[in-house]
């Protein structure tokens, strides 16, 4: 995020500016400290409650240390308030979680670094592969800007997870490269269900698919691998339409799947044999670009989906929906109201996949929305016209 305003403060006596870059949109600091490794944990979780900038100008690996500590001290003032608090319904417990997370992502991201316009970060011990993060992350940059160390760190993260790769079993093992702000199937439970599903004969007929929301691309191509002669996939990030392209680029798919950047749908009225979306599965704001493949605020794209799907399938065509249950858990949605917008859109249910999520937080107790957890299905529902 660009502000008009630049970061200000002043260092031995000399006045500096640079960009404040936040993928998040956080505001900018009012207020930067200078500090380096003499700075004390305590006195550096005080000065970023209060709304301080913390500008690190010691050893990198300290910075990190000192993000860590800040972090515990976070986390144990939060486990004070909890154990004072009176119970909570799932509703509750969970807007209090993302409120508890927007808390802690601010004062962790007052921790900052300045880097100059050729993403050079000049602490001791920085690692090389800060240039080659920032770069993938943010592209070119005109002059200096200010970001946080725990931004920079996601950035970095990225670029080594898209260096090595992310293998997906249902594409049998090949691996794809998420890009920064793209989010990874991690969840490969869904793709497994993709693989299983029955296809609609209506696609051997026509050969069309649609994938909404493409992401990296890996749901286009898995229907590419299943047969669908043609599939157009959609998505209104350019970073996810140059992520898709890579990777159909690199399972040489690429004259079988055509991408565009469109809001849900593609443009025109060509209808398909199989439409599939994988919309963000909580009703809930993101707090950053890459929240927004979690959380949608009032289940836009999923509504939005069941609107459009009858209007766009052939006869005899399906739509997926991929779709956890974990909103109706928490009190976020309710089953009864997903079923309503099924009815309402001219839509019936033909078949549910089920499965149980894998990934760790499903068997991790201490997770705030364990309980939630626990008993969540994830489920592919096959619709077809009422």
């Amino acid at each position: 995020m660009v502000n008009a305003l630049p970061l200000t403060w002043d260092e031995q006596g000399v006045a500096h500016a640079a960009r404040w870059q936040s993928a998040s949109g956080a505001p900018l600091p009012k207020r930067v400290r200078v500090v380096d490794d003499t700075l004390n944990a305590d006195t550096a979780y005080k000065l970023a409650c209060e709304g301080h900038a913390l500008l690190w100008r010691g050893d990198y690996h300290q910075a990190r240390q000192m993000l860590t500590a800040l972090a515990h001290r976070i986390d144990k003032a939060r486990a004070r308030r909890k154990l004072a608090a009176a119970p909570l319904g799932p509703a509750q417990a969970f807007h209090q979680h993302r409120k508890a997370q927007a808390e802690r992502a601010r004062i962790l991201g007052l921790l900052v670094m300045a880097l100059d316009g050729q993403h050079t970060l000049a602490l001791r011990r920085a690692p090389e592969s800060v240039k080659a993060a920032a770069q993938a992350a943010i592209g070119e940059q005109t002059g200096p800007y200010v970001v946080s160390l725990r931004e920079l760190l996601g950035w970095m993260g990225a670029w080594e997870w898209r260096q090595v790769g992310v293998a997906v079993p249902a594409l049998g093992g090949a691996c794809i490269h998420p890009h920064y702000g793209v989010y990874s199937p991690v969840r490969g439970e869904y793709l497994d269900l993709l693989a299983e599903a029955p296809l609609p004969p209506a696609l051997k007929a026509h050969g069309l698919a649609y994938d909404i929301g493409t992401g990296t691309g890996v749901i286009a191509a898995l229907l590419a691998r299943r047969g669908a002669a043609r599939v157009v996939a959609t998505d209104v990030q350019a970073t996810a339409l140059a992520n898709a392209m890579e990777t159909v680029q690199a399972l040489g798919l690429q004259h079988r799947v055509e991408l565009q950047s469109a809001d849900l749908f593609p443009l025109g009225s060509e209808r398909a044999a199989l439409i599939v979306c994988n919309p963000p599965w909580l009703p809930a704001r993101p707090s950053s670009p890459i929240e927004a493949a979690v959380y949608d605020p009032e289940s836009r794209m999923l509504r939005g989906f069941l609107e459009g799907l009858g209007a766009r399938l052939v006869p005899g065509g399906e739509g997926w929906l991929i779709l956890s249950d974990l909103a109706e858990h928490l009190g976020l949605r309710s089953r009864a109201e997903l079923e309503g917008w099924i009815a309402g859109a001219g839509l019936r249910v033909l078949g549910r996949l089920d499965t149980r999520p894998r990934h760790g937080k499903a068997q991790d107790a201490g997770d705030p929305l364990h309980a939630a957890r626990k008993r969540e299905v994830t489920s592919v529902w096959r619709l077809g016209a009422a």
